[in-house]
């Protein structure tokens, strides 16, 4: 059999797993509107058992979702669970979450400054950055807008 790239390109195509993009899809928006059931059901508690505000309880909403990521990824766990569901672990907060302790946990030995610190925000650094751009570059364009 003469190697070129059509045959190259064939012979891969034959051999290359399908992917169950069903199933995954499902498992991912099972696993995403789990977390946000959780979410719903800790405001629940705090808004309507403890009588906390609705700013309050938001904020404990977030509090824990992004505790509870940043331990499970601490533990392996969360790399499990995206492992099996995808895409539904990577909801804005627990996604962001674990982006910001799995780099600290790969370069704890080289140090807390520099590793930890140095290597901390290597994922989530662009987001910061250009969302904060992004928000100033809006409050910008909508403060203009407003003079006219």
């Amino acid at each position: 059999m003469k190697f070129n790239k059509d045959n190259y390109v064939k012979l891969a195509t034959e051999r290359a797993k399908r992917t169950p993009s069903i199933k995954n899809c499902a498992l991912a928006f099972l696993t995403g509107g789990g977390i946000c059931a959780i979410g719903e059901l800790i405001y629940y508690v705090f808004f309507n058992l403890l009588k906390c505000t609705e700013k309050d309880s938001s904020l404990y909403v977030c509090i824990l979702l992004i505790g509870a990521s940043a331990i499970l990824t601490c533990l392996g766990i969360f790399d499990n669970i995206a492992k099996h569901a995808g895409a539904g672990t990577l909801l804005p907060i627990t996604g962001f979450a674990n982006s910001v302790v799995s780099p600290a946990i790969d370069t704890r030995a080289e140090g807390y400054i520099l590793g930890v610190g140095a290597k901390i925000f290597t994922v989530a650094g662009p987001v910061l950055l250009y969302g904060t751009v992004s928000g100033v570059a809006y409050g910008l364009i909508y403060w203009i807008s407003t003079l006219f």
